[in-house]
């Protein structure tokens, strides 16, 4: 296999930068699972502060924050209302039902984003012999929504519903910061949407591993627990939690370039002949492409530009997503598409 030398298939591929590197190396650890480790203390100090919540904690991933989340707010048998496109649902291997014990109730919402009447019309009625609605799930940005940021108004009026009927918000705030960047809503102002969230490290913001959940100081108490049970406890965390500290300061508003890059990706990607797509669906740094009308499946395509050491990801035969992010520049989204337009030229 060719060596990737441009790489849009995640922004979860992103490499730490040398000053991150250097951040790393010279962190000041302790033991976290005592709260010794001034490093992560620092770190979930400054996401809580950000989020406006009162307590943070670091955990090895995002997939964990949100199981740690729905483990809090479920009992075996609750329902969790979702988007049919969740992440949750389609990529966590089932972690809802193993790690909780609860089920999945999913609203068809557009491109990942529902409303309030979506969430009343899937609460179940109160009988005993129905699933109880516990928790409405969303995610910021949604993914397989294409990217899509979520209407701050849009949040409150599902809270302010679920408020009256006892059910919890939690937010998968995988790309949180991408829609704080886009939108200019503040990230403490999409928390107050939400009894819990968190942001992905490993992502936009090029820290190589790591996420931080939050909410108020029983819920942080109670998902400390969970953490230890889930096998999370991270002992001298500083050391990765450095990243995410350097991230935060340094790597936040730069997100802004990714989106630049990611809207003239799909500009020039619409001028080749077979591609379909609206460009101005693009809000953030993920472009989703059809390719039906090509004369290569998605998968024979990335395999093409694999040769060119070009790497995106073809999702089905049909569909392509490619992921600008701080390692992409515009230089490297200009290669990339007269690359894939010499493949379906042949």
């Amino acid at each position: 296999m060719n060596k990737v030398r441009i790489d849009l298939y995640s922004d979860t591929h992103t490499q730490p930068s040398n000053a991150m590197r250097q951040a790393i190396a010279a962190a000041e650890v302790g033991d976290e699972q005592h709260g010794t480790d001034p490093t992560t203390n620092r770190l979930q100090d400054m996401v809580a502060e950000l989020l406006g919540k009162q307590a943070a904690l670091f955990l090895p991933s995002g997939t964990m924050c949100n199981q740690i989340a729905y483990r809090i707010w479920c009992q075996p048998g609750d329902e969790i209302i979702a988007d049919v496109t969740a992440h949750t649902i389609h990529s966590e291997t089932g972690g809802p039902a193993a790690v909780a014990g609860a089920m999945m109730r999913t609203v068809d919402g557009t491109r990942g984003i529902f409303t309030a009447d979506h969430v009343e019309a899937a609460i179940r009625p109160e009988k005993r012999n129905v699933p109880r609605s516990a928790l409405v799930s969303v995610e910021n940005t949604s993914n397989f929504g294409g990217g899509t940021v979520w209407p701050v108004e849009v949040l409150r009026d599902i809270h302010q519903r679920t408020q009256e009927l006892g059910i919890k918000c939690h937010m998968d705030g995988a790309r949180l910061l991408n829609a704080v960047v886009e939108s200019g809503t503040s990230a403490a102002d999409y928390a107050a949407t939400q009894d819990s969230l968190w942001i992905d490290l490993s992502k936009g913001l090029g820290c190589p591993v790591g996420a931080v959940l939050a909410g108020d100081s029983d819920f942080i108490e109670r998902a400390f627990r969970l953490k230890h049970l889930l096998g999370g406890a991270m002992r001298q965390s500083g050391i990765i939690a450095a990243a995410g500290v350097y991230a935060l300061e340094n790597n936040v508003d730069r997100m802004a370039e990714d989106h630049d890059n990611a809207r003239h990706l799909a500009a020039r990607l619409g001028n080749i002949p077979g591609i379909k797509l609206d460009p101005e669906t693009v809000e953030t740094n993920l472009v989703f492409f059809d390719v039906t009308d090509c004369p290569y499946t998605a998968k024979e395509i990335t395999s093409h530009l694999m040769e060119h050491g070009i790497q995106m990801g073809a999702r089905d035969d049909s569909q392509i997503r490619a992921v600008t992010h701080l390692d992409i520049t515009r230089e490297m989204v200009d290669e990339a598409v007269d690359v894939l337009g010499d493949i379906l030229r042949g």
